[in-house]
């Protein structure tokens, strides 16, 4: 069987399964020596988080795709079954933009689209990907280890009794974005509380009074799609904002930037992403981390 992963949460799954033997291409933004058969045009420019953003607006509204398809390629490959998103068109190649270009094939490949809004909906996803693939029971003995590490998290937050502490979840920086879908539940695993995200829901755009008035005790920036070090250039511009200082998590150093992988791709690195938020949230019951401070 041949199969084609239009992003990189599928191929993350595709690759802890140990199935990746079936992978017959992948996006340009997988670490995998595959054939890149989705590509954006993004790839390879250096572009600061406000010129992302004006871009991303634009091609949403002559509503144009970021992302498009190497035809060539995935001809040639003639694939049994390819692996979509139906979350965010803005993050990944959408359905319907793979369906288009399917619709040329000579011979037609089953299309999956993985559309979580949720934790549950992510295990889910994992079982899907695997049973797919014949190996449903290793997707179920994989989601079952990842339960066993959330629950050991729940009881001892629950036999403490710790008090949650009040939390930002930065998705984007200029604009500011709160956090959407999946990454709220992840925060409130981890023992915080976000009162400005919207759980299941799209990630929105929010005038930094509202952080103000919010004056969260902790603040994470993990913008979507950035490495840790592009992010860590893109952050100084938090500086500049009228009320930055004073905010609570900053005068605490209580400011974290976090790498992107861990929350927002709907894959196996979320439960990574809720232990540590836990590390960050709890130090004193979940000691093991090592994530340092961010000082703006």
């Amino acid at each position: 069987m041949k199969a084609i992963s239009c992003l990189p949460a599928a191929t993350e799954m595709i690759n802890e399964l140990g199935l990746d033997s079936f992978l017959s291409g992948v996006t340009f933004e997988c670490p995998s020596d595959k054939p890149k058969v989705v590509r954006s045009v993004l790839e390879g420019k250096h572009l600061t988080s406000s010129e992302i953003n004006a871009i991303v607006s634009q091609h949403v509204k002559e509503n144009k795709s970021l992302y498009f398809i190497e035809q060539e390629l995935l001809e040639k490959i003639e694939p049994d079954i390819i692996f979509t998103q139906h979350v965010c068109d803005v993050c990944q190649v959408g359905t319907s933009y793979v369906e288009k270009a399917v619709y040329q094939l000579k011979k037609q490949p089953k299309i999956v689209p993985l559309i979580p809004k949720n934790l549950k909906e992510i295990f889910e996803n994992i079982i899907t990907v695997a049973k797919e693939l014949g190996a449903e029971e290793r997707g179920i003995e994989l989601v079952n280890g990842y339960e066993k590490r959330i629950k050991h998290i729940k009881s001892k937050m629950k036999q403490y009794n710790k008090q949650k502490p009040s939390v930002f979840f930065m998705e984007w920086i200029s604009p500011i974005y709160n956090s959407g879908h999946w990454i709220p539940e992840l925060v409130q695993l981890a023992g915080g509380i976000d009162s400005l995200a919207s759980p299941e829901g799209n990630s929105n755009a929010i005038h930094f009074k509202e952080l103000k008035s919010y004056d969260p005790e902790i603040i994470v920036i993990s913008p979507c799609g950035y490495s840790h070090k592009k992010a860590r250039q893109e952050v100084k511009q938090l500086k500049a904002l009228e009320g930055w200082k004073e905010l609570k998590a900053v005068k605490n150093n209580q400011v974290f930037l976090l790498d992107a992988n861990f929350f927002t791709q709907p894959s196996i690195g979320v439960v990574d992403g809720i232990e540590l938020l836990a590390s960050l949230f709890h130090p004193d019951l979940f000691p093991t981390n090592k994530t340092e401070p961010l000082f703006l």
